[in-house]
C-alpha cells in the first residue's frame, strides 16, 4: 500500500479503504447503541439528553476529524460539505429508523421537549453558519466571529435543555402509542460496572473516529483520482459515510425499544457536526472556513435547514401512522435528499 500520508492512493485503494472505514464506524456504532442505552439509565441522564450529548459525541467523532483533516489540508470545501453533507444524511436516518419502528410513527413515540429544543439549537446553528458565509471575512484570533456564536448558542443551548428537562413547562401528551424514557434491563451490561462501561464506550468513540480519519484520506484521493466535484464527495459521499453511525445508531436503538434515544442521537449528532465548521475554521489556516462554501455547499446548507424544520414539525405534529408506514415528515425527508443528491450530481 502506497505511504497514506505524503502519497496520492490508487483508485482501487481508495474505493476500498473508503469501504473498510465505513464498515468500522457501522459496527462501533451498533455496539455504543447498548453501552450508551445502559449509561443513559445508569446515569440518571435519560435517553434524550445523553443520547444528544454524549452519544452525539461518540457518533460525531468520525465527522469531526474528517472535517479537520481536509480543512488542514488543501481541501476545506470538503471539510465543509461533510459537516453539513452529514447533516442532511443523519436527519434522514430519521426516516430510515421510523420504517424499523412498526408500533406506529417514530416521532410520536419518541416526542419530548428536549428533542423539540435540541431542534431549534440546531435551526440556529446552521443559520449562524449560513450569516458567516455571507458576513464579511474578517477573524478574530484566527477565528471567525460566526464560530464564536457557534460555540456559544451550543453551550446555552445545553443549559436550556438541562433546565427544561429539569422542571418542563409542557409536555406532549401521553398516548397508547407513546414509549416513556424508563429504565430497563440491560442484560449482561447492568452487571457491569460503570467504569468498565465508560472506558467501553470511549474506546470504541475513538476507534469511530479514527475511522473517520481513514475516510477523510480516502476522499480526499477520490477527489483526485476521479474529478468528481467537491461538493459530491463532501456532501454527498463523505457526508454520507459522516451518517453512517448515527444511522445505525437509531436503527439499533428502535430495534432496542428506545426511540427517543434514536431521535436524541441524530438531533444531538447533528448539532456536534454544525460545530464541526467551528473545528474546521480553527484547522483552516487560509481564513474562513464559511467564506470557503461555493453554491453547493451553501444549497446543501440551506437543505439541511429545511430538512430539521420538517423533521420539528414532525415531533410536534406527532402522526400516528403516514404514507408507507411513515408520517408527512419521513416522507419529505426521504424525498428532500434525493433531489438534494441528484442536483450536486447533475
Amino acid at each position: 500500500m502506497p505511504d497514506t500520508l505524503t502519497t496520492s492512493w490508487p483508485l482501487s485503494w481508495s474505493i476500498g479503504v473508503f469501504l473498510l472505514a465505513g464498515t468500522v464506524t457501522v459496527l462501533g456504532s451498533i455496539r455504543l447503541v447498548a453501552l450508551g442505552d445502559t449509561l443513559a439509565d445508569r446515569t440518571g441522564w435519560g435517553e434524550a439528553l445523553f443520547g444528544a450529548v454524549f452519544f452525539g459525541l461518540a457518533t460525531s467523532l468520525s465527522g469531526i476529524v474528517m472535517t479537520a483533516v481536509t480543512a488542514a489540508g488543501d481541501q476545506p470545501q470538503l471539510g465543509y460539505g461533510n459537516a453539513v453533507g452529514g447533516i442532511a444524511a443523519q436527519t434522514t436516518a430519521v426516516a430510515v429508523a421510523d420504517a424499523f419502528y412498526r408500533r406506529a410513527n417514530l416521532e410520536h413515540a419518541a416526542a419530548s421537549l428536549s428533542n423539540v429544543l435540541f431542534g431549534a439549537l440546531l435551526i440556529a446553528l446552521l443559520s449562524l453558519a449560513l450569516l458567516g458565509s455571507f458576513a464579511p471575512g474578517a477573524t478574530v484570533a484566527g477565528l471567525h466571529p460566526a464560530s464564536y456564536a457557534m460555540v456559544g448558542a451550543y453551550l446555552g443551548g445545553l443549559h436550556l435543555v438541562r433546565r427544561a428537562g429539569a422542571s418542563p413547562p409542557w409536555q406532549a401528551v401521553a398516548t397508547t402509542e407513546t414509549l416513556p424514557d424508563v429504565p430497563h434491563e440491560h442484560g449482561d451490561l447492568d452487571r457491569r460496572r460503570s467504569a468498565w462501561l465508560w472506558r467501553r464506550f470511549v474506546v470504541v468513540g475513538l476507534l469511530v473516529a479514527a475511522g473517520g480519519w481513514v475516510i477523510a484520506l480516502a476522499a480526499e484521493n477520490l477527489l483526485l483520482a476521479t474529478g468528481l466535484g467537491a461538493g459530491f464527495v463532501g456532501a454527498g459521499l463523505m457526508g454520507g459515510i459522516n451518517a453512517l453511525p448515527e444511522t445505525v445508531t437509531a436503527v439499533a436503538a428502535v430495534r432496542r425499544g428506545a426511540p427517543t434515544l434514536a431521535i436524541a442521537a441524530v438531533l444531538g449528532g447533528n448539532s456536534l457536526d454544525a460545530l464541526n465548521l467551528v473545528v474546521g475554521d480553527i484547522a483552516h489556516r487560509g481564513g474562513s472556513i464559511y467564506h470557503v462554501a461555493g453554491q453547493q455547499e451553501l444549497f446543501v446548507t440551506a437543505t439541511a435547514l429545511f430538512m430539521t424544520a420538517t423533521l420539528l414539525g414532525g415531533l410536534l405534529v406527532r402522526q400516528t401512522g403516514g404514507w408507507g408506514r411513515l408520517g408527512f415528515e419521513g416522507v419529505v425527508l426521504l424525498g428532500t435528499y434525493a433531489v438534494m443528491t441528484v442536483v450536486l450530481v447533475a
